[in-house]
């Protein structure tokens, strides 16, 4: 069994190769990348069963390296491991993961018997697991009151890359109505409704997503996938849809 390890911190890839070596004695090789770039060309040229990838690195992230190798090997084992367990990072995972892929989600801060049971689980044994903190969270934002929908995230996401109604509703398959009523649940489940009468002037686009950030349902890694994905999209548009629309006449919210 092979073992590729894709971590920018030295201390910690150093820690988790050895606790791979006590938990996974079937391992044949351990091959340890610092960012994602490198993380994708070696599990192409490797062809390594199985990786333990850190989400928050420089030139690429976890979930667009984890991306790329699921597309190239969908059966590829991917365990996940940060510092943080932030919702932008569960949904970036669940947009991404292959149906049947064994995959899993351990924070940094678990015990070493406890990363090693998540290892054996996930990289030997093709199950799917999460860290308890993780559970908690999912649990936490199932809630359909605070919860944001996928509907409701992608327009979030939208919203955030700076497009105006009419582009949301292109790009999502919706009508202008149907985005303007989903900014408006947005804004009621960030708790921005109503404080603009505290706060006469208020910009409820801009506060909604100081709000997304401020809770970490976005972060700078789900920003950069939603970045390529838009450009992704915006390429492949019919030249005659690139046209920007009339200034004034979005009807944004």
């Amino acid at each position: 069994m092979k073992i590729l390890v894709v971590e920018d911190d030295q201390f910690h890839a150093s820690f988790l190769q050895g606790v791979i070596a006590e938990a996974l004695p079937e391992v044949t090789e351990t091959l340890h990348v610092q960012d994602g770039l490198q993380g994708e060309a070696a599990a192409r040229a490797g062809r390594f069963e199985a990786v333990v990838m850190d989400l928050q690195m420089a030139r690429r992230n976890g979930i667009e390296a984890a991306r790329t190798i699921w597309h190239e090997r969908p059966r590829t084992r991917i365990l996940f491991w940060s510092n943080y367990s932030d919702e932008a990072y569960l949904r970036g995972v669940a947009d991404i993961v292959p149906a049947h892929s064994a995959y899993g989600y351990v924070l940094k801060t678990a015990s070493r018997e406890r990363l090693k049971l998540v290892l054996r689980a996930v990289l030997l044994e093709g199950q799917v697991m999460m860290d308890r903190e993780i559970q908690r969270l999912r649990r936490r934002s199932a809630s359909p009151r605070h919860s944001l929908s996928q509907s409701e995230y992608a327009v979030l996401l939208d919203l955030a890359l700076g497009l105006q109604d009419r582009l949301i509703a292109e790009r999502q398959g919706l009508s202008l109505r149907t985005v303007q009523n989903r900014l408006l649940t947005l804004y009621d489940k960030l708790g921005v409704n109503g404080e603009e009468q505290a706060l006469p002037g208020l910009n409820k686009r801009v506060r909604a997503l100081s709000r997304a950030i401020s809770t970490r349902t976005l972060n700078l890694e789900r920003l950069e996938t939603a970045q390529h994905d838009l450009e992704c999209w915006l390429a492949a548009r019919p030249a005659d849809e690139k046209a920007p629309p009339t200034q004034g006449a979005d009807g944004a919210l």
